[in-house]
């Protein structure tokens, strides 16, 4: 996938994203179903996620590089990384559980401060996956907590699946909910 349009398809995955927050009763920000993240706690781990992965972007080149290698491979395209993604979490369900399990829950006092960092982590992630020039991304290989190394172009298309996966999760924890 170009990098113009992994750019446009965080965006797209995103405003989804801020359009449902917006519909939202202040009441799921703080509790959510029994044994179940509330909205706080997915846009917490939606931040945590980007503004790593922002990070580790941010790094010299040749620090990724002489840290994690180069990829031997070719990039998968979106399907099959949202594909592995999906068998991975299916696989390792117990080590997400105990992964994500101490996630603090944000106070509904911490809801705008806490969508404006998600909003300046995502649009940090399309101006830099506008930036980096194709050779590195898919020379360059990331560490994934779940699903190991990845070309840095594979790990910027998760992250938009990344944000779809929550997006879904929380419409069908939250259907039939009442505006603000």
């Amino acid at each position: 996938m170009d990098k113009l349009v992994i750019a446009d398809l965080i965006e797209e995955k995103y405003q989804e994203l801020f359009d449902w927050l917006n519909q939202q009763p202040g009441e799921n920000w703080e509790q959510g179903p029994e044994g179940k993240w509330t909205t706080s706690q997915h846009i917490l781990h939606l931040v945590n996620s980007l503004q790593l992965l922002n990070n580790v972007l941010s790094y010299p080149r040749f620090f990724l590089k002489y840290k994690f290698g180069l990829s031997n491979r070719p990039s998968r395209e979106y399907d099959a990384v949202v594909k592995r993604y999906q068998e991975k979490l299916e696989e390792h369900k117990d080590r997400t559980i105990a992964f994500n399990e101490n996630l603090k829950s944000p106070l509904l006092k911490d809801r705008i401060r806490l969508l404006n960092r998600l909003q300046i982590q995502h649009k940090k992630l399309q101006y830099k996956t506008r930036k980096i020039n194709d050779v590195n991304l898919d020379t360059l290989v990331i560490p994934h907590p779940l699903m190991g190394k990845m070309t840095v172009r594979e790990l910027i298309m998760w992250a938009a699946y990344h944000t779809e996966h929550h997006t879904t999760i929380l419409k069908k924890l939250y259907s039939g909910t009442q505006k603000w």
